[in-house]
């Protein structure tokens, strides 16, 4: 365990927990599994934690534990089976932990998903999590939408397009004009990997796709929105090619990085970026419309010997469509 988090978390957390990833882990289980929200939200949630995610933002514990709520009911056997955690920070301004999680769930009630199908899906969320004195108050969070709605035999656009009379313009979709600034102002750490990595997608972003061959291992694994996953660089290219193709002229800017060396362990990264501009571009969006769009995206990835040899990356589509067919009205 590093010091510095076992001196964080003897400093007013829960002694329960090992270090920074055994609380997010047993926290998750507490909440998904567990199912005792009441005192999940109570000791280990901020009465005004904030949570972003590219449908919309959240404020509080109470519209937090909706949330929860509103999923379980739709999916009340889900497990949420924690991939890994990075993590970065200290005692005085707590931790910042980047949790990849894979859920598994039947779909048994009725939501916003559509009428109780009984089909079972798999998909990935990735959630950055502000954490002190026992407590979270930020949150950035992309879960993998598309994937949910594709094996329920929905198509993501046209569910969109149904949400859309739906939609609390003030807080829906998520983008920088709602943004709320909440207690965490941290950008990570200054690790290698971490720089490896966000300099990396920014050549790609900036057209320099060559670089996907260059520094991806040969036989890299990416899992990528949608629920796809793709083996070998000509995958990883056409998914970011296909991503700055729909909107050439955005902005990329990545907000936070996290790189970590663990014994037994690959160098890992975690990056939070975005890409904000038009739909000025074909790709994956269909036919360009001129809508402004904020993409948020969060990425982990694993290096080896041969280079960047496993990669996550998640952005919610339908999120990005809410924004398109909104502009098209």
């Amino acid at each position: 365990m590093s010091p510095n988090v076992q001196e964080a978390l003897v400093k007013g957390f829960d002694p329960s927990f090992d270090d920074c990833p055994d609380y997010i882990l047993g926290l998750t289980r507490a909440v998904w599994e567990g199912r005792d929200l009441r005192v999940a939200m109570q000791d280990y949630y901020h009465p005004d934690v904030i949570r972003r995610m590219p449908g919309g933002i959240l404020y509080g514990a109470q519209a937090e534990a909706a949330r929860v709520i509103e999923s379980l009911a739709q999916f009340p056997d889900c497990r949420r089976l924690g991939e890994d955690v990075l993590w970065c920070g200290s005692p005085d301004v707590g931790f910042l932990a980047s949790h990849r999680a894979l859920s598994q769930a039947t779909h048994l009630g009725d939501g916003p998903f559509g009428a109780a199908s009984g089909r079972r899906i798999i998909y990935r969320e990735i959630s950055e999590c502000y954490a002190k004195a026992n407590r979270i108050s930020d949150v950035w969070s992309v879960t993998d939408t598309g994937a949910i709605l594709r094996q329920l035999g929905v198509d993501p656009k046209a569910w969109t397009q149904a949400c859309l009379a739906h939609l609390d313009p003030e807080t829906q979709p998520f983008r920088p004009a709602i943004d709320a600034q909440g207690p965490y102002t941290g950008r990570g750490t200054d690790n290698q990997w971490g720089e490896a990595f966000a300099e990396l997608l920014s050549h790609v972003m900036s057209g320099a796709f060559s670089v996907v061959s260059d520094q991806y291992d040969h036989a890299v694994q990416a899992d990528y929105p949608g629920g796809q996953t793709v083996h070998g660089t000509e995958g990883v290219e056409a998914f970011w090619l296909g991503l700055r193709a729909a909107f050439p002229s955005a902005v990329f800017a990545v907000h936070h990085q996290i790189g970590m060396e663990e014994p037994n362990m690959p160098p890992r990264v975690a990056l939070r970026w975005s890409l904000t501009g038009r739909h000025d571009g074909w790709g994956p969006f269909g036919a360009p419309t001129g809508a402004e769009v904020h993409v948020m995206g969060l990425s982990h990835a694993e290096f080896g010997p041969r280079g960047l040899r496993r990669e996550w990356t998640l952005y919610d589509e339908t999120a990005i469509w809410m924004q398109i067919l909104a502009h098209q009205g």
